[in-house]
């Protein structure tokens, strides 16, 4: 059985990496279609700034959040005074900190799967009258929706395993932005701790592999209508 502590930590990384997926969909889907139909310039600084989380240190991102959305923060101060919105070690703020971590991973997922859709097909929809929204939303989307599920799953599982970043901006308040990670790395540093860090790791290991059959079956499911 998990302790109060440890059920609070895994109910709490779920509901974060949940949040981060969800919410980094609509602007990953939009980015993703950008970098993949159309051409601009600043294409290239774009899609460096997208995946740059993956090659910084999770920590340099965390830092760069606290004092950019921090209480001191130019931003974190207008959002606090002005909105009453407080991302700093909060909940929301480990969701924001996941998000911009999984973000790159979203993106290059559906940006390869809306590559992949035939072109010619798009331009059929508009040569028989569907605006470019139409276009997108009933011939792109669906045809690119296996590589949206696999974006929001890798993003959901990076969310769920995110510790540098979240931990430096939001810390390891018990009960309020200790998730998964951040409590398996108290209980190292406590003497006998391990039966704890074994406990939540199978826990992780066991989301993480529902959420991946999860999206199988979706995919599989998607693919056996439009065969239908």
């Amino acid at each position: 059985m998990f302790t109060p502590e440890e059920a609070t930590a895994i109910a709490l990384s779920v509901k974060v990496a949940v949040a981060a997926s969800l919410a980094s969909l609509p602007p990953g889907i939009a980015v993703a279609w950008l970098l993949a139909r159309r051409r601009f310039f600043g294409k290239s600084l774009l899609d460096a700034l997208v995946h740059l989380p993956l090659v910084l240190p999770p920590v340099v991102v965390g830092y760069a959040l606290l004092v950019t959305l921090g209480h001191n923060g130019t931003v974190g101060r207008l959002l606090s005074e002005q909105f009453g919105i407080t991302l700093a070690f909060r909940w929301t703020g480990a969701a924001l900190a996941s998000a911009i971590m999984g973000f790159p991973l979203m993106v290059r997922a559906i940006r390869l799967a809306i590559e992949s859709v035939d072109r010619r097909l798009e331009q059929a929809a508009s040569t028989l009258g569907a605006n470019p929204l139409r276009v997108f939303l009933t011939v792109t989307l669906p045809l690119a929706w296996p590589g949206i599920v696999a974006g929001t799953v890798l993003a959901f599982a990076k969310a769920l395993g995110e510790f540098g970043a979240t931990i430096t901006f939001v810390s390891s308040i018990p009960g309020q932005t200790r998730t998964l990670s951040s409590a398996i790395y108290g209980l190292m540093q406590v003497p006998g701790g391990e039966a704890g860090i074994w406990r939540l790791a199978v826990v992780a290991i066991a989301i993480s592999l529902l959420a991946l059959l999860a999206s199988e079956w979706l995919v599989r499911r998607q693919r056996g209508e439009e065969r239908d």
